[in-house]
């Protein structure tokens, strides 16, 4: 009896893949970084208590935004009943902060006749951030949508006459005008509005699984909602519309609400 036992063991440890209860992360564990995991299909997994969506071969997203401190939980629930823990603790960055004063009023105040403008053009962004496209298209990883020097970086911000606003959440590259923007990544084209308040002409592609992406001041918005976009098929054209000094495209990144570092997408697979 205990040698048929031990026989049975051997053979279901034999047919377990040696990988059954590993959980990997793969990608930066820092302020504004997404990490992509993988677990064994079957398995459940809750980050800061709310179920994440997995790939059928059990890979997902997770990240980080520019305050976040942690430790964060990270439970994986294996198939067999058995359940892995993690606590994750982003590393801080330093962020560049620019204090302006003596500006006239005018420039660190919102005109009220805008504020229903804006109130509603947020919303269709927020909407967009809501997505949960069951797609991974991310999975085709990201390039620069264009290319140029970078004029503004993730994290910083300004205070403009003793007022904080808000930082930046995304990377500003500088382009002549009209140079074409490219699509960094697959995605299905989720908004594109030739003419909103801050960001003037401006796309936003759902990549699935929550992580949308968003290109603002453009002077040219060359695809449509719902069109499916591969990498680097052109989406528009460098511009200076909405809120603008200059010529640049703004690049940003979000999982859901989470505004990640574009900068930390490229060139992963």
């Amino acid at each position: 009896m205990r040698r048929k036992l031990l026989i049975a063991i051997v053979a279901l440890l034999a047919a377990t893949p040696a990988w059954a209860h590993e959980l990997i992360l793969n990608g930066p564990l820092v302020q504004g970084g997404l990490l992509r995991g993988r677990v064994e299909p079957g398995a459940r997994v809750l980050f800061k208590g709310a179920p994440v969506r997995l790939t059928p071969d059990g890979q997902f997203l997770i990240g980080f935004g520019r305050d976040d401190t942690g430790p964060y939980p990270l439970e994986v629930r294996h198939a067999d009943g058995s359940v892995t823990r993690r606590s994750l603790a982003p590393r801080k960055r330093d962020y560049k902060i620019q204090r302006i004063d003596g500006l006239p009023p005018k420039m660190d105040t919102t005109p009220k006749e805008t504020i229903a403008r804006i109130h509603r053009e947020g919303a269709m962004i927020a909407e967009v951030r809501a997505r949960d496209t069951s797609e991974p298209l991310f999975l085709s990883g990201f390039v620069r949508p264009v290319e140029g020097p970078i004029s503004g970086v993730y994290g910083s911000q300004r205070i403009l006459n003793g007022k904080p606003k808000q930082p930046h959440t995304g990377m500003d590259i500088a382009a002549p005008p009209g140079t074409p923007i490219h699509a960094p990544a697959d995605g299905i084209v989720a908004l594109a509005e030739k003419d909103l308040y801050y960001t003037g002409g401006t796309v936003m592609l759902d990549h699935g699984y929550g992580l949308t992406s968003v290109y603002a001041h453009m002077s040219a918005v060359t695809v449509r909602a719902g069109q499916r976009v591969r990498q680097g098929d052109v989406i528009g054209r460098v511009g200076a519309t909405g809120r603008v000094t200059g010529p640049h495209l703004h690049w940003g990144v979000n999982l859901f609400k989470t505004r990640l570092d574009p900068a930390l997408l490229l060139d992963r697979k």
